[in-house]
């Protein structure tokens, strides 16, 4: 993306994005305003994974909420916090502090993620993290104030890293990206690579977010004479590490295991790169009639690409939120983020993207997650038409168990 664009899109990304556009304006009928701020990655290695399709799915659970009809208003704000938890940290504090937000959503980048954790703690907001993928979220970081939505790295580690290790692929090399999330994703992963009977050889990390070229990290791979190639990163990182191992001719010696490869991964590679890889999402919008129909409504706003797990996650957590705000009554939503979370966990969620469930204690939103692998180009019927269904991971078991995540305010189970 071009520099000037960029800016544009920084400046503009900070300003308020009602029901219908522009700033907040003065309403005759002084209905009770919710604010939702959408913070994740609009430029960067992330925007694909998140970026504005995260908002159109707020968007459309606000829509689908039927909010019009319910007697208050929501707002949206959106800013790009570029990968850096200094920057992520400043908007979340302008948001509490001067614009009036009352629940933050998405942020991808476990470093930002954590900051805005204890932001939104510090303010008394509710904060639904869905991007990041730290399990401390709901571990030794964790807050009052804090759901957890899709996915983290214990859940991935245990799906793909241990299912791969089961099939066959008993030693492990790992590239991991130099920040939280890619040092968790590869401990949790080589946790379940050994519970499953298997090594790992080897690992090297990248500066993260400034490496394009990983021509170096794949020789180590390559050199450790792993079966498998392990990618704890994501986005367009994860793509281009898949990219080049394919130039390297190191796909002929060793199997590869995205362990946040996603749909819109998969799509920026085409099946011919990404044909039968096994991979974990807690969505897919073709999995059965609800995420059909989901995605239908959605489609209009999104023309030609369809939504991953993030996106839909921002949907499902909204959709859950206005909820429950509405039945605390909005006033008293507004007033209380921590009572709002400890509603929200009290009440079971149900929603077309993710289905039903229920949220834990600690934060962590128990949804199923589902073990795919990438069809082969003879086997896709059409454009996006990338998985088949292997296995369903109910959310109390792919998850960490309570007792093992170490949350300060959880004083039992």
């Amino acid at each position: 993306m071009p520099i000037a664009r960029r800016q544009i899109l920084r400046t503009a990304s900070l300003l308020p994005l009602g029901l219908a556009s522009g700033a907040p304006r003065a309403r005759a009928d002084a209905k009770p305003v919710l604010r939702i701020g959408v913070l994740n990655d609009m430029s960067g290695t992330y925007r694909d994974v998140s970026g504005p399709v995260s908002v159109a799915c707020v968007r459309q659970a606000i829509e689908d909420f039927g909010v019009s009809a319910k007697g208050f208003d929501v707002e949206v704000l959106a800013a790009d916090h570029r990968n850096n938890p200094d920057v992520g940290a400043a908007i979340a504090r302008q948001w509490c502090d001067r614009d009036g937000v009352d629940m933050i959503i998405d942020v991808p980048t476990s470093s930002v993620a954590l900051a805005v954790a204890h932001i939104c703690a510090e303010k008394n907001k509710v904060y639904i993290n869905v991007g990041g993928g730290t399990s401390e979220l709901t571990g030794r970081q964790c807050t009052p104030n804090t759901i957890h939505w899709a996915y983290d790295t214990y859940m991935l580690g245990k799906s793909t890293g241990g299912e791969v290790t089961r099939r066959g692929g008993k030693t492990w090399f790992f590239i991991t990206a130099d920040y939280v999330f890619g040092h968790n994703l590869q401990d949790e992963a080589s946790r379940f690579v050994k519970e499953a009977g298997g090594q790992v050889l080897g690992a090297a990390a990248y500066p993260f977010p400034s490496t394009t070229d990983f021509s170096s990290y794949l020789v180590q791979a390559q050199a450790s004479g792993a079966q498998v190639l392990g990618l704890a990163n994501a986005g367009d990182d994860e793509v281009n590490c898949i990219k080049q191992a394919h130039e390297f001719g190191l796909t002929r010696t060793m199997k590869i295991a995205g362990l946040l490869l996603i749909i819109t991964g998969v799509h920026a590679l085409g099946l011919e790169l990404a044909q039968g890889t096994i991979l974990t999402e807690p969505f897919y919008w073709d999995l059965n009639d609800r995420t059909r129909a989901f995605t239908r409504r959605l489609q209009p706003k999104i023309p030609s690409l369809k939504p991953n797990f993030e996106q839909a996650g921002c949907y499902s957590a909204t959709f859950h939120y206005l909820k429950v705000a509405q039945a605390m009554g909005i006033a008293e939503a507004k007033r209380d983020g921590r009572a709002t979370v400890a509603r929200m966990k009290a009440t079971p969620w149900d929603d077309d993207a993710y289905g039903s469930g229920r949220i834990r204690e600690d934060g962590r939103n128990l949804n199923p997650a589902y073990l795919f692998r990438v069809k082969s180009p003879a086997e896709s019927s059409g454009p996006w038409d990338y998985y088949k269904l292997i296995a369903t991971l109910p959310g109390d078991q792919v998850y960490r168990p309570l007792k093992e995540g170490g949350c300060p305010f959880i004083t039992s189970g």
